[in-house]
């Protein structure tokens, strides 16, 4: 890419980052455009977290490319001190860039040292190396950027250049800000969450966090299976992630009697619970934001069964009543059936029925995997969706992944 080229694409990128809400969807293409500008092989992004830096996310197209088509390369999140130990804590302390030609030549005068341990394990060989702090507007350390062994046409891995370093720079001066609008958005989505918590234990960060990844990843297999564009996939993954942790809001509007009743509902508290659909829906019906409309379709739909027996079915959401001639002959309400369910409903209700079972709650212990794999599979045509059952399975190592890294 000549200098032009980069110039345009860094105009187009304030843009495109710009537009990206969620905050794990935004890392990805943030290191993904990173890597591009120089023709890198791996790299990975930490997050500030107080005085650590966490291990937020990686790529690295050698060990990718040793993995079945679409299938995601697993990691696991870990922390780091922000001190002179580590390249990135050193880079986050300091709050300034770090080039290295080769992470195993470190000086011994320097004070920070390269772990070899990833690279043995997975017999890779890290060599060049430019860290570089993202900064708010106030050059205060959101994160840091880890870009590793850029490709030349003629050796496989070459030393990172002047004009390498130049556009990098350039370019983490955009992605901060589109971070750090990314992450006031998730602050306010983990607040509403909060507040959910508080009135319902069983909603915890955890969980919203893994249900909304889980959702994430059957969103993005299904959406391949059809053949759709990247674009549109980004898009719609960007707006699923965050309408997922936004599933069970409703609940706020539930009495605490019911919603913290430790033993089973009567079928009337039972009647109320299932009002935290459309309660959750209203949230969104005044903007008209494609989030909102995504947001709006997850909780209302993410209780409906594939069969028809779910809830709340064919109502109006402003005031919870049956949509004419959508009652069945015993008066009550006629659930939504197969596809008439939205896609984002469908993902949801697998993702956070597979969740609920596979972790402690208040009222249960975790069932063994077998145990929450066969109602899963027991569940395809009836409660799930059978194509997102038949995806989830194929995807379930990556599903398992996850679950530790928000255990």
């Amino acid at each position: 890419m000549h200098e032009n080229e980069q110039r345009d694409r860094l105009l187009q990128l304030g843009c495109d980052l710009g537009a990206i809400q969620d905050l794990d969807i935004l890392m990805e293409r943030i290191l993904t455009e990173a890597r591009t500008f120089v023709h890198a092989d791996a790299g990975s992004i930490y997050i500030r977290e107080k005085n650590t830096l966490r291990f937020a996310y990686t790529q690295n197209d050698t060990l990718q490319k040793n993995l079945p088509e679409d299938e995601k390369l697993l990691y696991t999140s870990f922390t780091l001190p922000i001190d002179d130990r580590s390249i990135a804590g050193y880079v986050a302390l300091h709050n300034k860039a770090l080039c290295i030609d080769d992470v195993y030549q470190i000086p011994e005068t320097a004070p920070y040292r390269f772990s070899r341990s990833f690279d043995i394990r997975a017999r890779y060989r890290s060599r060049s190396m430019y860290t570089l702090p993202l900064r708010d507007i106030n050059q205060k350390v959101l994160g840091v950027l880890q870009i590793l062994n850029p490709r030349g046409q003629e050796s496989p891995v070459r030393p990172f250049r002047n004009k390498d370093t130049r556009i990098l720079k350039h370019f983490a001066s955009i992605a901060s800000l589109a971070l750090e609008r990314a992450s006031l958005t998730r602050s306010i989505l983990l607040r509403m969450i909060q507040m959910a918590e508080m009135r319902d234990p069983k909603e915890t960060g955890a969980h919203v966090n893994r249900v909304a990844s889980y959702s994430v990843l059957l969103y993005e297999a299904w959406a391949k299976r059809r053949g759709m564009d990247k674009i549109v996939i980004e898009r719609q993954r960007d707006r699923l992630r965050m309408a997922a942790m936004l599933h069970d809001v409703g609940k706020v509007a539930i009495p605490d009697g019911i919603l913290k009743k430790p033993g089973r509902l009567t079928e009337e508290e039972f009647d109320t619970m299932k009002t935290h659909t459309f309660h959750g829906a209203k949230l969104f019906l005044d903007v008209h934001s494609d989030f909102d409309h995504a947001a709006a379709e997850v909780t209302l739909t993410h209780h409906e069964r594939w069969d028809g027996r779910g809830y709340p079915g064919h109502i109006d959401i402003a005031t919870g009543l049956a949509l004419p001639e959508k009652t069945g002959e015993n008066g009550k309400i006629l659930g939504l059936k197969g596809e008439e369910i939205p896609i984002f409903g469908r993902i949801v209700a697998l993702a956070d029925v597979y969740d609920a079972l596979s972790h402690q709650r208040v009222y249960k212990k975790a069932w063994e995997e077998e145990r929450v794999l066969e109602v899963i599979r027991e569940g395809a045509g009836s409660q799930f969706d059978p194509e997102l059952v038949e995806i989830f399975f194929d995807i379930l190592d990556v599903f398992q992944q996850i679950s530790q890294r928000f255990p």
